[in-house]
């Protein structure tokens, strides 16, 4: 279908440009470009049904950028929202889409690998939403570049508008990074976990360097840094750290968090996220649908030749290694066989899964002063 006459000249005139960003409002039927000197807008003059027209100006658009009227659906149809599918995609071909006026065109650019701070900037024009925010903030580049305070602030302020505690919990890892943020606005955020506890994932989900050393050494401190001297185990460096006041306050909040998930995406979260926190180098599975199965492999895996001469020097070494071993095994699957039939929240929730959080909850008393 063919543009109206003045709607023709004026893209035309709008192409000749060096056009960084285009955007389409459909309700008002305007089309809005991000040029060097500024914003342009044009009004659009529908000559059928708004929504028709709209998709023949963005087919015009298609052909002028991509040399097909296709959009953005055929030229990259293998391209996902997961930022998965876009991979390695060059800058040029990251500012075509930016010129196609469609929605999807631009959740594309912003889950693309590596997207450069221009890149970001611009498609933050198209489409300022939190969404886009975080997964924009995915990308050293942008952290590093102008736009990664400027995001970081958009995230702080939507927070209370948040109603997914996925969401929140990402929001807070992601604005957490580097220096995006002041001292005073990190701690205003801890504080406020304190009342939001899904705000907790995120520091624990960004690492020992945010958070606040809020506690004091674990008295087995220093028996462990003298046996660390001695014999360098990953084991013996995970504990060093956890008893050092950054990791009794990680171990803290995990223990909050994991008493009271308010739903079933952020009692899925506290089971990764402990599990990552105590990786080791003896990569055992992670895979366990049953606590029990899981403890034989903790007793199991302890009782190998690898511990004997720690735990020979160091007798109460045993009860630590053991709860690292058992910690760092947790994963979602062991909530998959509740999960997998029961939607409930809450206190319900909580009841229902009481069988896998208690002996956890175990586990991390003994490396902490819970």
């Amino acid at each position: 279908m063919e543009l109206s006459q003045q709607d023709q000249l004026r893209l035309n005139v709008l192409m000749a440009q060096n056009i960084q960003a285009i955007r389409i409002d459909e309700s008002r039927m305007k089309l809005h470009a991000l040029a060097e000197k500024g914003d342009i807008t044009i009004q659009l003059h529908s000559t059928c049904k708004d929504e028709k027209y709209i998709k023949s100006v963005r087919q015009w658009l298609s052909t002028q950028v991509l040399g097909s009227p296709g959009g953005y659906p055929v030229f990259l149809k293998r391209w996902t929202r997961m930022g998965q599918g876009i991979g390695a995609a060059t800058n040029e071909s990251l500012e075509k889409l930016l010129l196609l006026g469609e929605p999807e065109a631009i959740v594309a650019v912003v889950n693309a690998a590596d997207v450069s701070n221009e890149i970001a900037r611009r498609a933050w024009w198209c489409s300022p939403t939190s969404e886009n925010a975080r997964c924009l903030l995915r990308s050293q580049a942008v952290v590093n570049g102008s736009m990664g305070t400027e995001l970081a602030d958009f995230l702080v302020e939507f927070l209370p508008f948040e109603e997914s505690s996925y969401a929140m919990m990402n929001s807070v890892q992601l604005i957490l990074q580097a220096e995006l943020i002041s001292a005073a606005i990190r701690a205003d955020l801890w504080k406020r976990a304190k009342r939001r506890n899904v705000f907790y994932l995120g520091f624990i989900r960004q690492g020992l360097h945010c958070l606040p050393a809020e506690k004091s050494n674990h008295p087995a401190a220093q028996q462990c840094q003298t046996l660390l001297a001695q014999q360098d185990d990953p084991h013996l460096r995970i504990l060093y750290t956890m008893f050092s006041p950054a990791g009794q306050t990680l171990l803290e909040i995990m223990g909050i968090v994991l008493r009271k998930p308010n739903d079933q995406d952020v009692a899925v979260e506290i089971f990764n996220s402990i599990g990552d926190t105590f990786t080791t180098d003896l990569t055992l599975p992670r895979n366990w649908r049953c606590i029990d199965e899981l403890r034989a492999c903790v007793e199991q895996t302890i009782k190998a030749d690898r511990f004997g001469s720690i735990v020979k020097q160091w007798p109460q070494a045993y009860e630590y290694i053991y709860a690292i071993l058992y910690l760092s095994m947790l994963s979602e699957t062991l909530l998959d066989p509740v999960f997998g039939v029961t939607d409930s929240i809450g206190s319900v929730m909580r009841k229902r899964i009481k069988h896998l959080t208690d002996p956890i909850m175990e586990q991390l008393s003994v490396i902490s002063q819970l």
